[in-house]
């Protein structure tokens, strides 16, 4: 949630990053949605969460409704994901490549809105947020999925304790690692750390999220 969060606050101050590629055209969004990666059926499937308007929430609004859509998807309660899913499955193998590029174009190119063939409007929004942490992974590169068009893919790996120096003393610090994988037609070098500026930031300093009447007094 942190990191889909500080993702959403370091898109809407990068606004070039915040938008589609439609037609070799740089078209912006009008607001930051963040998706993020479900895992199904004991990773057997894989669905899209996607939280709108995330750089206006608080991380406990989104927390919410990560929650939500998340148990709604495991528990096979989403009409939207079991009707595609449903499509998905009686289709021949070799129609599937075309039909995810074709509904890719039509949702994160065109922004149409087709819910017989499962297409809704820029499914993915400006990033996707995924994670390996779970699995006791330290860390990993997300594959670029050319069908969601988005600029970003973030994977968030596991917490673990490691020898930091402070001071003159070496102290036990526990860490996380992220990685970003970028599409070079949204995004250059200037831009990526800009936006990673942004984001170590607010996960050094959560706080900076809430209002100042809420934040901590520091002595």
């Amino acid at each position: 949630h942190l990191v889909g969060k500080a993702a959403a606050v370091a898109l809407a101050k990068t606004p070039t990053l915040n938008g589609r590629i439609s037609f070799g055209r740089f078209i912006p969004f009008e607001t930051v949605d963040i998706a993020f990666l479900v895992a199904l059926e004991e990773g057997q499937d894989l669905a899209k969460a996607k939280v709108c308007n995330a750089d206006q929430k608080s991380l406990v609004e989104m927390a919410r409704e990560l929650r939500e859509r998340s148990q709604r998807l495991r528990k096979g309660a989403d009409a939207d994901f079991e009707k595609t899913k449903g499509v998905i499955r009686q289709l021949p193998t070799w129609a599937l490549k075309p039909l995810v590029h074709l509904t890719g174009m039509l949702s994160g190119q065109l922004g149409l809105n087709i819910p017989a063939l499962g297409v809704e409007p820029f499914q993915f929004g400006s990033c996707i947020v995924t994670s390996v942490g779970m699995f006791g992974l330290d860390e990993g590169f997300v594959p670029p999925t050319p069908f969601a068009h988005v600029p970003v893919y973030i994977l968030v790996g596991a917490v673990r304790d490691r020898p930091v120096v402070q001071g003159d003393k070496v102290v036990s610090q526990p860490q996380l690692t992220i990685t970003a994988t970028i599409d070079h037609r949204f995004i250059d070098g200037a831009q990526l750390g800009s936006v990673a500026k942004v984001v170590r930031s607010i996960l050094e300093d959560p706080w900076q999220l809430e209002p100042p009447e809420n934040r901590p007094h520091k002595a």
